[in-house]
């Protein structure tokens, strides 16, 4: 499966620099370093080159990859509008992946509400995360940013004696503008499991 990952991504990156497209720093938007383009991705530095893409340290040959190579390949000028919050399943075409978005995002996150709640600053730290909006309702929430143009709107509700927790996760308006809705689907995955890693 690695491998198909890293073929996935590697024709991505080259799709990229074959045709490169202006301004690309600009609407990642990032810092351009010669051929290197280097910006913040799930909570790490992420650089983008025409030999693979790093993670922190560490090269990808994972979702991870894909993802950033697709992201990459639709950068635009737009800016993140945040406002509105979209439910996954609000997206065009989303159906298919709402059953796997369901468990792999959200239900993922419920046994772990108490952690997240204790951890939430640094998890906002990590994922260049601020404050929800007043009225984005549960028990508490915050908004974070896996890609510098996709925000992830996390609305938590601890359990009591009625009704167990829950986790609700929804997108920025215009999020579907940056990546295809199975990429969509896969970075709210990832941002899950990115949370995870920072209770351990």
């Amino acid at each position: 499966m690695t491998d198909n990952y890293a073929k996935i991504a590697l024709n991505n990156i080259n799709r990229l620099y074959h045709q490169l497209p202006e301004n690309l720093a600009q609407h990642l938007p990032g810092k351009q370093d010669g051929e290197r383009y280097v910006f913040n991705a799930f909570g790490e530095a992420c650089v983008i080159s025409p030999g693979g893409i790093f993670l922190g340290e560490t090269k990808q040959s994972s979702v991870f990859d894909i993802l950033i190579s697709l992201y990459a390949l639709n950068a635009r000028p737009d800016k993140c509008e945040l406002l509105p919050f979209k439910s996954f399943k609000e997206f065009p075409d989303s159906m298919p992946y709402v059953g796997a978005f369901t468990t792999h995002t959200e239900q993922l996150l419920i046994p772990h509400v108490e952690k997240i709640k204790a951890g939430i600053e640094k998890i906002k730290g990590a994922l260049n995360g601020e404050k929800a909006p007043s009225d984005a309702g549960g028990d508490f929430s915050m908004v974070v940013y896996p890609l510098p143009k996709i925000a992830l709107c996390y609305i938590f509700y601890e359990p009591d004696d009625d009704f167990p927790a829950s986790v609700t996760c929804l997108y920025s308006n215009n999020a579907r503008r940056f990546l295809p809705v199975d990429g969509l689907a896969d970075v709210g995955e990832y941002t899950s499991r990115k949370i995870l890693e920072m209770l351990e």
